[in-house]
């Protein structure tokens, strides 16, 4: 069972390091940024908004492939 955020949700979370929003993947589980491209992991249907410093190495790592600066 796939597991989705509600649209309610989704109008109300931002990117908590520059306040952009945030695009949702529902078949990657992820939130990215649309300003500064940091990809926010979705783990058992929470979004895990965490600074960079405190995300998994591998998810900073996915991150910086998708064009994030950090």
């Amino acid at each position: 069972m796939a597991e989705t955020l509600s649209k309610d949700i989704l109008d109300i979370i931002c990117c908590p390091m520059d306040k952009a929003d945030l695009k949702y993947n529902k078949t990657k589980k992820t939130l990215t940024c649309t300003k500064c491209k940091f990809i926010y992991p979705i783990k058992e249907g929470i979004p895990v908004l965490l600074p960079p410093d405190l995300q998994d190495k591998e998810d900073v790592e996915l991150s910086k492939k998708n064009g994030w600066k950090g």
